[in-house]
């Protein structure tokens, strides 16, 4: 039972931390709502586990053999990124466009993910941690209890962001909550790009 409960907490740790993953999930869900959002969160949460899996069954030893996949990668979710933050920063924020604007979708959130080299630390340093002999039983175990806290995460600052909708009742603050996203957005750019 301490096994779970370490891998339980080792999944919260790292998935309810902010993120790209979550940033867009908060501004989705104030932008389009809780329910809207949960594409992005189930596509975020399915993407991860299947890198998590992937990871547990080899794909560190493939990692570690080409490190310049790593970069590849990392390079790959700044461009990403700073395109997200761009789109939002640039967004007029009129109200009515709220429910005609594109909303993150399932695949989105999965290549947000395998963008995201907090995800490929997590899911490397998680294997190696829970299950670094490449059991298929730990490895399976790991993933089902990190999908249904990494969901719960997710879904928790699209919650929190659905929350905010009350206060974006004006372009004027529409424009200054994506601005604000788009910031943190650029921030965590600029710590994966040191990283």
């Amino acid at each position: 039972m301490s096994m779970f409960a370490s891998m339980a907490a080792f999944a919260l740790a790292t998935s309810i931390s902010p993120g790209p993953v979550n940033v867009v999930a908060l501004g989705s869900g104030a932008r389009h709502g809780f329910t809207a959002s949960l594409a992005h969160v189930t596509g975020a949460t399915t993407g991860f586990c299947l890198l998590l899996v992937l990871a547990g069954l080899g794909l560190h030893e493939a990692v570690a053999a080409w490190p310049q996949v790593t970069n590849v990668v990392r390079w790959a979710g700044v461009v990403f990124l700073l395109y997200m933050a761009w789109k939002l920063a640039s967004d007029a924020g009129e109200l009515d466009a709220g429910e005609t604007a594109a909303r993150p979708t399932m695949l989105q959130g999965a290549a947000l993910q395998w963008l995201s080299p907090k995800a490929w630390l997590a899911a490397l340093a998680g294997m190696g941690t829970y299950a670094s002999d490449g059991a298929a039983s730990a490895v399976w175990l790991f993933a089902a209890i990190y999908f249904v806290v990494c969901w719960l995460s997710i879904a928790a600052w699209a919650w929190a962001g659905s929350r905010l909708q009350v206060y974006l009742r004006t372009p004027r603050r529409v424009r200054v909550f994506n601005r604000t996203m788009a910031g943190m957005l650029v921030a965590s750019v600029v710590w994966l790009a040191a990283a």
